[in-house]
Parts: structure tokens; sequence; C-alpha cells
């Protein structure tokens, strides 16, 4: 129930979000601005996730929930007011340092836009989605606080008002005759309202959990210093993430023009089935788990099993479908605007090589918060570098001779990098099950299970085949809908009468009989 109210919440706020790349691909398709637009996003982002939701869930719930299961609430609260009180100090002064030091971030993140327009643009982005960084890092609090509480929706819908705002904001400057750079300086101001809209939203859901706390700065209140201690090792994992997100742009910035934009627009698809199936259950589930630890490793170890077969349920049919059906998938952003059909395809096959990892990725952020509520933050982030350190190798080796084959004048040698981010998915998968399989003595990700899965998608991507056969003349969105929503309904058919549906999508079939 808890991961299914987190993924309805980040299915509405991708749906939000799919509604502002589709706005973006129509006024901006994938030239200069797009790129200029994916670099900035990706500096601040460093900030929101170094400070962030993953890192701070990982190191403060496990502790917060801990103190209100021994009903210590006052110190729980006392120690939240502590944890807000360093957040806002920290991200506040490197939201400002960040806006300060936009022209030397830009000149060393993206030092293939040096001497063109893009650089332009992309400082004075920067100074603009900097202090939506620190905004959002307090919106991440909130969100930690929501969640040791059970109250999962509120929180992952918050991001569907960021999106909104983003949104309006084009739409009214475009009306306006804006155009070019100033329209997307006019998203990059509905960015940084959105944040304050996405953080005010959640304080009236909050408020009923603050009676104990009071912002302040220190470690010497009760648990803060364990937080603290587990925050380091996972801000260091985090950290080699946003540092291979960072070589990434750096590396597609020397790529033919476009690069840039078409891993954009790519990871927007890529991410969408780690938030609503890995994300959810993980986040779900670390509460849960944390909770789990005081009646040992066997329960642990059971939901989290339990955690990686839903993932895997949902994600071995996504990632089949996008291996097959990955240019007629990119038809979401052609909308007769600046995206046009070589876009699609050159991102289509960006978004192919991302989905080799989707499953890696996925079951990895379970195993993850196993090992946090476990207390161990250090293992993940050790894998983290190991995995950083395989991506961006595999990424360079392939990245410049893919970018001599081309789709139109779009060279794929972004599809380099994004093959280089699956084998390190893969890679981080299986030193984190290693590492796990030692503490929880007998854990299994699946087996024939799994197996059943792909035959199940293998199926039910031969299905989605059939309608491009009898209709080869469909519009790219009404084809997109007519091939891939066949894949679902088989899928979930076949699934089902296998025995693989989740003990929720079960549920869901036993009320549609009785009815």
């Amino acid at each position: 129930m808890a991961a299914s109210s987190v993924a309805a919440g980040i299915l509405v706020s991708r749906i939000f979000g799919f509604a502002r790349e589709i706005v973006f691909a129509h006024h901006f398709g994938n030239g200069a601005f797009a790129d200029a637009w994916r670099a900035a996003l990706r500096i601040p982002n460093v900030l929101q996730n170094l400070l962030g939701e993953g890192t701070l869930s990982a190191s403060f719930i496990p502790v917060y929930v801990r103190l209100l299961e021994e009903g210590r609430e006052e110190e729980a609260g006392r120690a939240a007011g502590a944890v807000l009180g360093l957040l806002a100090a920290t991200a506040g002064g490197l939201a400002v340092l960040g806006a300060l030091a936009a022209p030397w971030l830009a000149a060393v993140i993206a030092t293939g836009f040096a001497g063109d327009e893009r650089a332009d643009i992309l400082v004075s982005l920067l100074r603009l989605l900097f202090p939506m960084a620190g905004v959002l890092v307090i919106s991440a609090w909130a969100l930690g606080i929501l969640n040791s509480h059970r109250r999962f929706f509120v929180s992952y819908v918050a991001p569907a008002l960021w999106n909104l705002a983003m949104i309006v904001a084009v739409i009214v400057a475009a009306g306006r005759g804006i155009l070019g750079a100033q329209l997307v300086f006019a998203m990059a101001w509905g960015a940084l309202a959105g944040g304050v809209l996405q953080l005010a939203f959640q304080l009236p859901f909050l408020f009923r959990f603050l009676k104990h706390v009071v912002p302040a700065i220190s470690t010497r209140i009760t648990g803060v210093r364990e937080i603290v201690t587990n925050f380091v090792p996972v801000v260091a994992a985090r950290g080699a993430v946003n540092l291979s997100a960072l070589v990434e742009t750096n590396l597609a910035s020397h790529l033919a023009a476009g690069a840039v934009g078409i891993l954009g627009y790519a990871q927007v698809l890529y991410l969408l089935p780690i938030s609503l199936f890995g994300l959810s259950v993980a986040a779900a589930e670390l509460p849960e788990l944390s909770r789990d630890r005081a009646a040992g490793a066997k329960a642990v170890r059971d939901r989290t099993q339990r955690a990686v077969a839903t993932v895997l349920f949902w994600l071995i049919p996504v990632t089949a479908g996008y291996l097959v059906f990955h240019e007629d998938v990119m038809a979401i952003y052609r909308t007769g605007g600046a995206f046009g059909a070589d876009d699609a395809r050159a991102a289509g096959v960006v978004l192919a090589a991302y989905a080799i990892g989707l499953p890696a990725s996925g079951t990895s952020r379970v195993l993850a918060s196993a090992f946090y509520a476990l207390g161990d933050t250090r293992t993940p982030a050790r894998i983290a570098y190991a995995r950083i350190a395989v991506s961006v190798a595999v990424g360079i080796a392939l990245m410049f001779p893919l970018d001599r084959l081309a789709v139109g004048a779009l060279g794929l040698g972004a599809a380099g990098l994004a093959a280089g981010a699956s084998c390190g998915a893969w890679l981080e998968l299986a030193l984190l099950r290693r590492n796990l399989a030692r503490r929880l003595s007998g854990l299994s990700l699946g087996g024939s299970r799994i197996g059943r899965c792909v035959l199940a998608a293998l199926v039910a991507t031969a299905v989605g085949l059939i309608p491009g056969v009898l209709f080869p003349a469909l519009p790219p969105l009404p084809a997109a809908v007519a091939s891939i929503l066949p894949v679902a309904l088989a899928y979930l058919g076949l699934a089902h009468a296998l025995g693989l549906s989740p003990a929720g999508l079960r549920r869901l079939y036993g009320r549609g009989r009785r009815r």
C-alpha cells in the first residue's frame, strides 16, 4: 500500500514532468538552448542530490523512526529540528556560492561549450537554478518527516507543482512573444517559483508532526551525531553518482551539437520506470525495513526479496519495450514543433542503450535501502564509486566511435555514454547483492521467477509488433499507443496467468472479478 502511494504520487508528478518536456521540446527542440538547459539543470542538481531526498532519507529516516518506535517523540522532534537547521545553513550557503561561482562552474562542467552562445546562457541559468536547488533541499527534509509517519503521497506528488510552474512560465512567456534565450530564462524563473510551491504544498500536512521540532544548528542533540555519521558516506556515494552525471555532461558537450539535449530527452523516459517502480518501492520500504531491523535479519531479508520481486515484475517488460519500441516511445515529444523525426530516432537509440541497465538500477535502489536500514551506509558508497569508474571508462571508449554514426545531423555518441551507464549499473547490482548476501543469509533475487517474467515480457513485446505490421502508415503518436498498449495488456494478462503478479495487483484483480 505504501509503495502504491509513492508510485501514485510519482506518477502524477511525472505526468506533469512529461507535459513540461513536451512543452520544452515543442519550443526548443534539440538545439543550443536544449543543450544549455540540460547542462544547467545538472549542476545545481548536485546540491539537491547531495543534501536532498536520497541522502537525507538514508541517514535521517532510520534514526528518526527508531526514536519514534521507542516512544521518544520529543527527542525525535529535536533531532529533526537540528537536521533542518544544519540543512538550511548548508544548502543556503552552497546555493549562494554556486550562484556567485556560476561562470567558473560553467567553464569547468561544460568545457565543450566554450566560445559559443551556450556558455553565456548556461551561466545565466545557473544563477537562477542554484537558489531553486536550495529550496528543494528543504523540501526533501519535509519528505523525510512525512515518509517516516507513513504519509507518502503528499511528498511525492508535490513536485508536480514544480513542473507545472515551468509549464505555465513558458506558455505565458511564449504567448507574449518572448522567444529564444529569454524564453529559457522564463522557464528558469518558473523552476525557482515551482521549488517554493513544492515546499509550501507540504507544509499543511507537516504541521501535525512538528510539535517538538525546533530548528537548531547543533550535533549534540540525541540522534543527530548518528545521523551526521551516516550522512557522510551516503554523501560520498551520491557524490560519486553526481560526479558521473557531471562527467557525462562534460563529455557530451564535446560531441556533435545536440548531444547534451538528446541525453536529457532520453533520461526523462529512462528515469520514469526507475522512479515509479524502483524508487517508489525503495522509499516505501526504507521505514519498514528500519522497523524490521529489530525483528532480525530474516525479517529484513524477506521484505527485501518481496520488494525486489515487485520492482523486477514491472521493470523487465519496460526494458523489453524500450529496446524494441524506443523510437515509438519518443513520439511523445513530437507535437509538430521543433522536435523532429531525426531527434526522435537519435534519442530513441540513446534510450535503448540506457534501457539495458534498467532492471539493475531499479533493483539496486532496493538493496541500498536494505543496507541503510541495517545501519550500513558505507558499503553502498564504496560500490557507487566502482560503478562510476566502469560507467565513465566504457562511455569514453564508445562515445567517439559512435559519434561518427549519425541520424540526420545528430551524432550517436550519447548512446555510448548511456551504454557505459548501463554497464556500471549491472556491476553495482552484482556487488551490492554479493555484499548483502553476507549479511542476509539465503538472500535470493528471484531465480526462476525472473525467467518467467522475461518470457511473459518477450511474448507481450511480440504482440506489440502486430499493429505496426497491420497499420504501417499511422502517425507517430497513434502508432506508439497502438504498439505499447497491447504490450502492457498482454504482459499483465500473461504474468497473472503465470502467478507472477504482486500481491497488490492480485487483490485488484480479485476485486474486479467480484464486481
